[in-house]
C-alpha cells in the first residue's frame, strides 16, 4: 500500500514562486504520509494563453527548474511528479512534459503529451510539439506501479488503456483543465470512466481556479472517488492505493482479460 497525494494550485509566470509552491505542497503531502506527490500540468509556468511566452520560459530537463524540483523530492523523501515546459530544438515550440522524480532526485519516468489541446477555442499545437507514441514509462513504489498521462489525453481512452497494458496500477494524470460550461462534469466523468474501464486507480491533479477547474481527485478501480478537492485553493488530498485492490477488482470485473481488441498506434 502507498499513500498518494494530488496537489492543486494555480501556477503563474513566476517560475521561482511556482517552485516555492511545489516545495510547500510537497512538504504538506509528506507530512500527511504521502510517498508519491502529483502536481498539475504546467506547474513550471502558466500564462493566460498558450503562446510564445511558454516557449521563452521552457528549459531543458537538466535545467534549473527540474533540478530544484529534484531537491524538493530529496528533501521530502517522496516521488514527485510535475508538469514542465521542456525546451526543444528550433526555438519555436516546446514539449508539454510530465516528469517523475525519485526520493533520490533521479528521473524515473517521463511523458510528453501526445494529444494537444486544439479544442474549445484553444490551439496548443501552435507552440507545443506533440510527444512521440512510445511504450509508456512507469515506476514502482512498494509494489505499486505508476504510469503518466496529461490533461487532454483523458478524452482518448486508448492512452489510458496502453498505460494499463504496461502494468500500471495507478495512472497519474496532471492537468490544466480549462474551466467552461460542463467542463467540470467532463473531467469527473472521464476520470471515473478511465478508472472503471481499465480497473486502475486514476490520481488526477488539476490546476485550481482561475487557471484551471480544480476538482483534483483519486478514483479507485471501481470508479469511486476516495479523495477529492474543490475548484479553488492551494490544497492537497491524500489516498491509499494498493496493487491488491486492483487485483481484487479485476477478479470481480475481469474486463481487461475478456477484451477482444488491442490498441494499435495510428500513423
Amino acid at each position: 500500500m502507498v499513500q498518494v497525494a494530488v496537489a492543486q494550485f494555480a501556477p503563474a509566470q513566476d517560475k521561482a514562486e511556482n517552485l516555492r509552491s511545489v516545495g510547500r505542497l510537497a512538504a504538506r503531502a509528506a507530512a500527511l504520509g504521502a510517498r508519491v506527490v502529483l502536481l498539475p500540468e504546467y506547474t513550471m509556468f502558466t500564462a493566460s494563453r498558450t503562446d510564445g511566452r511558454y516557449v521563452e520560459a521552457a528549459e531543458p530537463l537538466d535545467g534549473p527548474f527540474v533540478a530544484a524540483a529534484a531537491d524538493t523530492a530529496r528533501r521530502e523523501g517522496v516521488h514527485l511528479v510535475l508538469g514542465v515546459n521542456e525546451e526543444t530544438a528550433g526555438g519555436t515550440h516546446f514539449s508539454n512534459t510530465l516528469v517523475a522524480l525519485s526520493p533520490r532526485g533521479e528521473r524515473v519516468a517521463l511523458y510528453r503529451k501526445i494529444h494537444l489541446y486544439d479544442a474549445f477555442g484553444v490551439r496548443e499545437s501552435d507552440v507545443v510539439a506533440p510527444g512521440p507514441v512510445e511504450e509508456p514509462e512507469t515506476f514502482t513504489v512498494e509494489g505499486v506501479t505508476f504510469g503518466l498521462q496529461t490533461c487532454y489525453d483523458l478524452r482518448f481512452p486508448e492512452v489510458t488503456r496502453r498505460i494499463a497494458d504496461a502494468g500500471a496500477h495507478v495512472v497519474l494524470l496532471a492537468a490544466q483543465w480549462v474551466p467552461g460550461p460542463l467542463k467540470e462534469e467532463h473531467w469527473r466523468t472521464l476520470a471515473r470512466a478511465r478508472a472503471v474501464e481499465n480497473t486502475v486507480y486514476v490520481a488526477a491533479a488539476g490546476q485550481s481556479a482561475p487557471t484551471g477547474a480544480g476538482n483534483s481527485m483519486v478514483v479507485d478501480p471501481m470508479g469511486t472517488p476516495i479523495a477529492a478537492l474543490g475548484e479553488q485553493g492551494f490544497e492537497v488530498a491524500v489516498a491509499e492505493v494498493s496493487a491488491s485492490r486492483v487485483d481484487e477488482v479485476r477478479t470481480t470485473n475481469p474486463a481487461l482479460a475478456m477484451r477482444r481488441f488491442v490498441v494499435v498506434p495510428r500513423d
